[in-house]
């Protein structure tokens, strides 16, 4: 059967599996990490959620500083090593979280962490750069739903092991489920990549902004830009989710279960919305997509902090996932089509060091603003940045005015 399907298209399904496992791996921990902080010193409240932040934080970090680097090498060297390089190094790194005993120590190793970052990136990047770009929106929004599926499963996963095992033994069996991705890409990813450039004009190239050789630079920043304030959004809640959820269930119950559930319904309703999104958008036009994407995150992220249940947390979380459907497979579009062959894997480390810096603003924001106003003003936060990078867009992106004064009317 896959012998008949396009390279393509044979590449979309390992590449969809691939992400898949991965988005398991890198989310198992997260509903979690912040508890397990808490086993690694005898913290008070403030100084527990500012570690836990910056356990977050740190790995992002990194992520925004290394990416370009290995996106430049993919768009040289093809993106299949980057692929193999990122979860071989993930499964060693995450697998040895699980013997630290101390904050430091599992800093150092976030950091690392950080360093072999780019996995689902690289195969967005492999599958653009391969795809038809008439189909490249519903293309794309496929291989979303391969790490939101496994970033629904992951959370829901993680606190059910760290639940029935330890905390401690989840980290070494989502080690095990990367080297598993690392397999399946060595074996199974075909790229018939040659570099488009000489070596004296790649040479050349490293010389030249990539920047200057992009038609329409400004709306690839605008939307790097957008992509680091949606995933500052969706992070900001990661560092205190399993707080904010023992705190609604009066430190009573199945709390690492529940905060897993918390954190996997964005996923679901990702899952269900993104590939539908993206077909709507190859049809009817990316602006329509982005702009109900923003207004729709706007309205769901206000009261998210008035909550006095974990029920009601969950029904908005799980409207959050629909616009994330929306804007990151969105955006993603654009910028390949916005981007030329050669320089896909370069744009699109870009948008990871974005969403890297997003992720580490959202860790960072989520352990400091608690200390000053509780868990809402985290939320609060997130839909007035949200309203401001709305503006932004509609300022600097005129073509989606018509699909807003139309919407108005």
């Amino acid at each position: 059967m896959l012998a008949k399907l396009e390279k393509w298209q044979r590449n979309l399904i390992v590449l969809w599996i691939g992400c898949f496992i991965a988005g398991i791996g890198f989310s198992e921990i997260s509903p979690f990490l912040s508890l397990y902080v808490s086993e690694l010193g005898n913290f008070n409240k403030g100084q527990l959620t500012i570690y836990s932040g910056l356990t977050y934080a740190i790995t992002f970090l990194v992520v925004a500083i290394v990416s370009p680097i290995w996106g430049r090498l993919a768009d040289r060297r093809g993106r299949k090593l980057m692929l193999l390089r990122s979860s071989l190094g993930m499964s060693i790194i995450i697998a040895a979280c699980g013997f630290v005993h101390s904050i430091w120590s599992l800093l150092f190793l976030r950091f690392l962490q950080g360093l072999c970052a780019g996995y689902i990136p690289n195969a967005s990047a492999l599958i653009a750069t391969e795809s038809p770009k008439e189909k490249s929106g519903s293309v794309l929004g496929i291989l979303a739903t391969s790490y939101v599926s496994g970033n629904l499963i992951g959370p829901v996963l993680g606190g059910f092991l760290a639940q029935v095992f330890s905390i401690r033994i989840t980290f070494v069996l989502t080690g095990i489920l990367l080297l598993i991705v690392f397999f399946l890409s060595l074996f199974f990813v075909h790229e018939n990549f040659t570099s488009t450039l000489a070596p004296k004009a790649e040479e050349k190239t490293k010389r030249v902004s990539p920047l200057s050789q992009l038609q329409r630079p400004k709306i690839i920043i605008v939307l790097l830009l957008s992509t680091m304030i949606i995933q500052m959004g969706n992070n900001s809640i990661t560092p205190i989710i399993s707080l904010y959820v023992k705190e609604l269930m009066h430190g009573i119950g199945p709390i690492t279960v529940v905060a897993g559930i918390i954190a996997a319904l964005p996923g679901l309703s990702t899952l269900i919305s993104a590939p539908r999104l993206g077909e709507l958008g190859d049809r009817t036009g990316n602006g329509r997509i982005l702009i109900f994407g923003f207004l729709f995150a706007i309205i769901m992220y206000f009261p998210q902090g008035l909550v006095t249940s974990v029920w009601l947390l969950g029904i908005l979380r799980f409207m959050i996932g629909i616009s994330d459907g929306a804007l990151f497979p969105t955006i993603q579009t654009i910028l390949s089509k916005e981007s030329p062959a050669q320089l896909t894997g370069t744009v699109f480390s870009w948008n990871q060091s974005f969403q890297a810096l997003g992720s580490m603003f959202g860790s960072l924001f989520g352990g400091i603003i608690p200390n000053f106003f509780d868990y809402n003003g985290v939320f609060i936060f997130t839909a007035l940045s949200l309203s401001l990078n709305f503006l932004i867009i509609i300022i600097f992106m005129p073509e989606l005015r018509p699909h807003f004064n139309k919407k108005k009317k």
